[in-house]
């Protein structure tokens, strides 16, 4: 009998591994084979063997069966003494009515960079092609305020600042204006006239001064006019003007006025001289001149020229009537040999209106007169 257990004992053994590998939830995994008792300590079986007829793998040696993918890696495990899953504390809740949180805007900055102080810009200075820059030593700060003062003396600079204050922001300059140089001929006699002009100054304040006169080939002058203004810049195109005017005349009657006058550049170039006039006789008037310069080359320029006379009363003892006493109007052609020097030619017809007409017709004289003018423009 001892002998028949002990040439059954493998087969028992192995069909006992298999039926424990088909419960064992460890099944295939590798594990510490068992030492075989030595073959008097084996004890009498308890259960009589199956047959090795009935065993279809008696006899076999069986490899560790692999654990199926749907076992339970927990089959078998005592799971009494694991605490329960906490419950949900949002459960029964209707989530669709929650409003999802606001995404913070600084998600995904790193805010430990970020500091109070103002921020690290690279500028031109920080350019590596740029060459170094030394600081400023200290002995360029400690002489006096002026370093040209210590070579030619703080008086002799100062006086040179002083200049050169005056040269770049307060200058000073002066200006003559021939603005009509010329002869006329007619069917009267042949006149001249001149009708000149200039200031000195600054942009804003002037001292301006005005001259006129006119008279015939071998006669004498006719009339004389000076003026002598405050000008005064209103605009950066217009200048309001003040100051005295005095006429000479031959036959000694010689008056002093008061003017207040505008002078300046019109929209489409157009320039400006008007102004009124009070003698010391009470006597008002005016007068308005005009001009446009029509470039047809760089140095062709045509030029229209309008100018208009009225008075507030009649003055029999000059020839002027009341209201609008005469009219000029030119058309001059001049060629600029230099921007200073232009000489010109053209025509101009005159017309002497209500009672200024009168005046010169009783005396025989024309109140219309069409002349051809001969002239010179220039400035310096």
């Amino acid at each position: 009998m001892n002998r028949l257990a002990i040439a059954l004992a493998p087969i028992i053994l192995a069909a006992s591994a298999f039926s424990a590998q088909a419960q064992d939830p460890h099944a295939g995994h590798v594990m510490p084979a068992p030492t075989r008792p030595a073959p008097e300590q084996v004890a009498e079986p308890q259960t009589p063997a199956r047959p090795a007829a009935q065993d279809p793998h008696a006899g076999h040696v069986m490899p560790p069966a692999p654990m199926p993918p749907e076992a339970d890696p927990h089959a078998g495990h005592e799971t009494s003494t694991m605490a329960p899953a906490q419950p949900d504390p949002h459960a029964g809740h209707d989530m669709a009515t929650i409003q999802p949180a606001q995404a913070d805007p600084h998600a995904g900055h790193d805010m430990a960079a970020m500091s109070m102080g103002p921020p690290d810009v690279p500028t031109s200075a920080d350019d590596s092609g740029r060459p170094p820059e030394t600081p400023v030593p200290t002995a360029a700060l400690s002489g006096p305020t002026h370093a040209a003062d210590l070579v030619f003396g703080a008086e002799a600079m100062n006086a040179s600042r002083q200049t050169l204050i005056a040269e770049n922001g307060d200058v000073r300059t002066t200006a003559v204006i021939i603005d009509r140089l010329e002869a006329a001929f007619g069917d009267g006699d042949d006149t001249y006239l001149w009708d000149v002009q200039g200031w000195s100054g600054g942009d804003i304040n002037r001292f301006w001064w005005k001259s006129e006169g006119e008279g015939d080939f071998g006669g004498d002058l006719e009339e004389v006019e000076i003026q002598a203004l405050y000008s005064r810049a209103i605009t950066p195109f217009w200048d309001v003007q003040a100051g005295v005017r005095q006429d000479f005349r031959p036959d000694g009657e010689d008056t002093t006025h008061l003017v207040l006058g505008l002078q300046g550049l019109a929209p489409y170039w157009f320039e400006i001289d008007a102004a009124a006039f009070l003698s010391t006789k009470g006597d008002l008037t005016a007068r308005v001149e005009a001009e446009y310069d029509q470039r047809i080359t760089q140095r062709l320029i045509l030029q229209p020229r309008l100018e208009i006379d009225a008075s507030a009363s009649d003055i029999p003892e000059l020839e002027i009537g009341s209201g609008l006493s005469s009219i000029e109007a030119g058309l001059r052609l001049r060629y600029e040999l230099r921007k200073e020097f232009a000489p010109y030619v053209g025509v101009e017809w005159s017309r002497a209106l209500g009672n200024t007409a009168d005046y010169i017709e009783a005396r025989g004289g024309e109140a219309e007169d069409t002349r051809l003018v001969v002239g010179l423009k220039a400035w310096f």
